[in-house]
């Protein structure tokens, strides 16, 4: 598969070199519009996607690659598949960014659609992942605030210290989207690679890996049901 062109949503970099590249898929197009004001224009993409892409484990594989989503991400990183000696065969040899970071909000429909993403790119693109292009970025689920101080926290632990460090009279801003960041908080907090934390997706054990999506994510109720129930308590749901 090979599509002539690039994306019209995507809001490329300057830098030429893809080992110094990153490009952001990122949940809809307002979390996508900060993200463009907030990134270094250097060697920062930014890829909105719409709304929750394909879920590939459930679909024909040419509805795969007649999905518009998916054909911009295939499109926008530079991979194609398909070669004279293997129709299957997934060509890197002119991926452009040697990063693809994820970014969707700390939340469970963020997680859901991470979750589809990394189906798509474990089914179709796992050299990817194998290649350790693949990473998600860690967005703040708080901005505490008091007088002049400020403080971002990650988890409800991280909320509960700098609470108790901070005092009474705290104001908490619990972030429900990336959108509800400004393009300076987003850049602080999940964009600059001196702050960031990128968590870079590794297949450990591909027969498990493969399991997993097929229950998680195929058509079979009962196995997932059943994972769900016995896993539910590890679950950080916020309603």
């Amino acid at each position: 598969m090979s599509i002539g062109g690039l994306p019209g949503k995507l809001s490329d970099c300057s830098e030429q070199d893809p080992a110094k590249c990153e490009v952001y898929l990122v949940e809809g197009d307002s979390a996508g519009g900060t993200a463009k004001q907030g990134r270094d224009r250097a060697f920062q993409a930014i890829l909105p996607l719409r709304g929750k892409i394909l879920n590939v484990e459930k679909a024909m594989t040419h509805k795969v690659f007649e999905n518009e989503e998916i054909k911009n991400i295939f499109t926008a990183l530079g991979v194609t598949i398909g070669t004279e000696d293997d129709s299957k065969a997934l060509n890197l040899s002119k991926l452009r960014y040697h990063k693809v970071v994820i970014m969707c909000d700390a939340d469970i429909d963020g997680s859901h659609i991470e979750t589809l993403i990394l189906t798509f790119f474990f089914r179709y693109m796992k050299e990817l992942i194998e290649n350790g292009h693949i990473y998600i970025a860690t967005p703040p689920l708080y901005l505490i605030k008091k007088g002049a101080k400020k403080q971002y926290a990650w988890n409800d632990d991280e909320r509960a210290a700098i609470l108790n460090d901070f005092g009474e009279n705290s104001k908490i801003q619990r972030y429900k989207g990336l959108g509800e960041m400004n393009a300076e908080q987003l850049w602080d907090t999940t964009m600059n690679p001196e702050f960031r934390t990128l968590r870079q997706i590794q297949i450990d054990n591909g027969v498990e890996a493969d399991r997993i999506f097929s229950m998680l994510m195929g058509d079979e109720v009962p196995p997932r049901r059943e994972f769900i129930e016995k896993n539910a308590v590890y679950a950080n749901i916020d309603a």
